[in-house]
């Protein structure tokens, strides 16, 4: 078998070439995205840290009445806040929704275009069905990488390692919903003289409202599923206090970090879980 490991096939060398001419050719181009980026995640902690906690979580539950229209679902987050209080975990939990709110922001804005792309070119989206295979599979550790060696260490590699990661989740399932828009709809615009703009607007994007919006559940998710990878590379967030206890072998500190990790994903599911109406 020396044979064939004699002539191994260059991939981590080419892949380190690659980014050895990124980083030297490309360097204003990542200046320029991580300012934006940066600007972008300030921007959402200011309006998040500056208010007190109490009109944070009246605004959450006054958002989760007008998504849900369930008091339940209200009592619910309102509960869940009150409990990351009572933890002393108000900072870091706005530190996590902060990335996972930034890596929506930028998920939706590409992920959805490019999925409506996809939907109404199927030689686009086979092409693209093996990179976002890769980009799911590959482990997640493999992105902090090309994050630290672009932005350094901070919140924007960690913002850029979950975006990564996640994009493929809404670009898929906008592929779905606008692809599985009904035949005969799309022929009734047509008779009514549609445009394909027209047609993409009132038709396809009203039924693929459901899958879009799961499309961002998802975003949140795994978004919610990488602050623990994030702080690694120096994201804030309650990421980091479950680094701390992994590193000091401290169980209470980390089933106390990692059980306010769940209550915010199980606040963010019920809150934004939408299904289709009959």
């Amino acid at each position: 078998m020396e044979w064939l490991t004699a002539n191994k096939i260059p991939v981590g060398s080419t892949a380190r070439t690659v980014f050895d001419w990124l980083q030297a050719n490309g360097a204003w181009f990542f200046d320029g995205l991580a300012l934006g980026l940066e600007t972008l995640i300030d921007g959402i902690l200011w309006v998040l840290q500056t208010p007190h906690p109490l009109i944070i979580i009246a605004f959450f539950v006054g958002l989760t009445w007008f998504l849900q229209h369930s008091w339940k679902t209200c009592l619910l987050i309102l509960l869940g806040f009150l409990f990351i209080l009572n933890q002393d975990y108000w900072e870091e939990t706005t530190e996590s929704l902060t990335l996972v709110l930034s890596a929506c922001v930028v998920c939706m804005a590409v992920g959805v275009p490019i999925g409506i792309a996809a939907a109404h070119r199927p030689n686009l989206f086979r092409v693209m069905r093996p990179v976002l295979d890769l980009m799911q599979t590959l482990p997640t550790f493999v992105y902090l990488i090309p994050a630290i060696v672009f932005f350094g260490i901070g919140m924007v590699p960690g913002l850029m390692a979950t975006v990564i990661f996640v994009v493929p989740a809404p670009i898929r399932l906008t592929h779905l919903g606008v692809s599985s828009t009904p035949q005969p709809l799309l022929e009734a615009a047509d008779a009514f003289g549609a445009t394909g703009w027209q047609k993409l607007v009132k038709v396809e994007l009203p039924y693929a409202v459901p899958q879009i919006m799961a499309g961002l559940n998802q975003t949140i998710m795994l978004s919610l599923s990488m602050v623990v990878i994030a702080a690694l590379v120096g994201a804030d967030g309650l990421g980091v206090p479950v680094v701390r206890a992994l590193n000091q072998v401290n169980a209470a500190l980390g089933f106390e970090s990692g059980f306010v990790i769940v209550i915010v994903a199980i606040m963010l599911d019920r809150m934004l879980r939408v299904e289709r109406r009959k």
